[in-house]
């Protein structure tokens, strides 16, 4: 799941989930029966506001690494912290989120980790593809909550998607009447798109296209 064949799983608003992908229209969040949209972000459409470059000046401090992603205890040790700090469901580990026991992964993986000195304080997972990334995990340590690492490596993996020419960042769903997953939206709301699943296409993103799709999905 690699190169070409994960542009065009994404571009069918299929996301990966351990080793395989799947996609879906509705999910269960607090016994209701929640319509999931799938987004994409255009690059070449990004401009940053006053939010973002304000969160990237404030942050400059902090070094940034792309690498080929590789299973650590560092890394499994800042995802502990983290885990055991937020209030929602979670996979238990980075190894079982993303390998579930295979050692040989069918993704093209690349982690971003964000240091404080020498300690690792942030990491952010994604695929890559030929024209596309696509984010998979991000995870930071509580104790730099306040710096919102999280919409930071948003920023940071659409910069490294911007300096290799992708097209695409897939940063996966929001979810309808769940705002939980609404963060998907800091990095530029202009250059979001929202798949409508039924017609095969990416429409521009609103809440009221949202809404649109939203019983669309519901009376299909």
């Amino acid at each position: 799941m690699k190169g070409y064949k994960l542009d065009l799983c994404l571009s069918k608003g299929y996301f990966r989930m351990q080793q395989d992908i799947f996609t879906c229209r509705f999910v269960l969040f607090d016994d209701s029966l929640c319509a999931v949209h799938w987004l994409r972000i255009v690059l070449a459409d990004v401009t940053y506001g006053t939010k973002q470059l304000r969160l990237l000046r404030s942050n400059e401090k902090f070094s940034v690494a792309v690498k080929p992603f590789v299973l650590s205890d560092e890394l499994e040790d800042l995802y502990a912290l983290y885990r055991a700090s937020i209030n929602f469901d979670a996979p238990e580990s980075v190894e079982s989120c993303l390998l579930n026991g295979v050692i040989d992964s069918v993704f093209d993986t690349y982690v971003i980790e964000v240091r404080d000195g020498t300690k690792l304080i942030a990491a952010g997972v994604f695929d890559n593809g030929i024209h596309s990334i696509a984010g998979i995990m991000n995870f930071y340590h509580p104790d730099y909550r306040k710096h919102s690492l999280g919409k930071f490596l948003i920023l940071q993996k659409m910069k490294h998607a911007q300096l290799h020419q992708k097209a695409y960042y897939y940063p996966g769903y929001l979810v309808s009447n769940y705002p939980k997953f609404d963060y998907k939206l800091f990095a530029c709301e202009p250059a979001t798109e929202v798949f409508d699943s039924i017609r095969d296409r990416w429409l521009p993103f609103s809440w009221e296209t949202v809404g649109a799709l939203a019983d669309l999905y519901r009376n299909s």
